[in-house]
């Protein structure tokens, strides 16, 4: 079926830093889906630009963590258990798996998607910050029952995989234990009806190179185009520099690295010329109900 590949920009709506260059990656056609987090202060903003720009993919990016020092908000329902002692949702992903009690995550869940469509918003898709809906960060893989169950209700596609591949297995992570999620993703998403992508290639933050966007940009590029046949989705979190960011996310030059990879016309003319094709959410969509 060819290589298609699914960017999309996480972490839309976490502030205007992060607003501002998503609403440039679509508007210069560089960017083809992206997530709002809903419990973000920067949020309503998010929303308001996929309400007057339907065209483009835009959904919800289902948030249980509040990771950084400086700048923390807390959930949409209050549940007790999905804070920490600071009242704020937790900053450890493992933390938000472990202690939150599931009838708190999923009343959450759903607050959030409730919530957008209250503000008159229709998304696309769902996906989740910081994988904690998965269940691999503790092995509580009812979580991600949960989650599917919940997309199928909603009638949304998300961001799992159903199928696997060397080349793409997470790194530390035995590949059978890679291919067991992936059977359980594939199982509980035939079961709930939840359209996919076929792979996840999860960025490999810890091992890019630091020392300059080339190099980085170099490497990016030698990952996406080495993709199985097939649709992948991987996901970048693009931001303008400016005072905001810097006070927020201390390695915050990757950021800007990344919204910078998704304007550099080299980006997009190498894929080209790998045969990959950048298709956003609808398409996965159209996609998987024909096919």
């Amino acid at each position: 079926m060819g290589k298609y590949l699914l960017v999309n920009a996480d972490d839309f709506g976490m502030c205007h830093s992060a607003n501002e260059a998503i609403f440039d990656l679509f508007k210069s056609g560089c960017l083809k889906s992206s997530t709002i987090m809903m419990p973000c202060p920067a949020a309503k903003e998010a929303v308001e630009f996929s309400i007057k720009n339907p065209e483009y993919a835009i959904g919800v990016h289902l948030t249980t963590t509040a990771e950084w020092d400086t700048y923390r908000w807390k959930s949409l329902t209050g549940g007790k258990s999905l804070h920490d002692s600071d009242g704020f949702m937790y900053q450890s992903g493992v933390d938000a798996t472990r202690k939150g009690k599931y009838k708190e995550i999923e009343k959450e869940v759903r607050a959030q998607i409730d919530y957008a469509h209250s503000l008159g918003m229709k998304p696309s898709h769902l996906d989740n910050h910081m994988g904690t809906l998965y269940g691999h960060l503790t092995g509580r893989f009812s979580m991600l029952k949960m989650t599917l169950r919940v997309c199928g209700e909603y009638g949304y596609a998300f961001r799992m995989f159903t199928s696997h591949d060397k080349r793409i297995c997470p790194r530390g992570v035995p590949y059978f234990a890679y291919k067991w999620c992936t059977n359980l993703s594939k199982k509980w998403g035939k079961k709930y009806n939840v359209i996919m992508p076929d792979f996840l290639l999860f960025p490999d933050w810890d091992v890019m190179p630091t020392d300059s966007y080339e190099n980085y940009k170099k490497r990016i590029l030698e990952i996406w185009c080495d993709i199985p046949d097939g649709i992948t989705e991987t996901y970048v979190h693009p931001a303008i520099e400016s005072d905001e960011l810097k006070s927020i996310v201390p390695p915050w030059e990757q950021r800007v690295w990344e919204y910078r990879l998704m304007k550099d016309p080299e980006t997009h003319e190498t894929l080209k010329a790998h045969g990959i094709e950048l298709i956003s959410y609808r398409d996965i969509i159209r996609i998987k109900t024909e096919n």
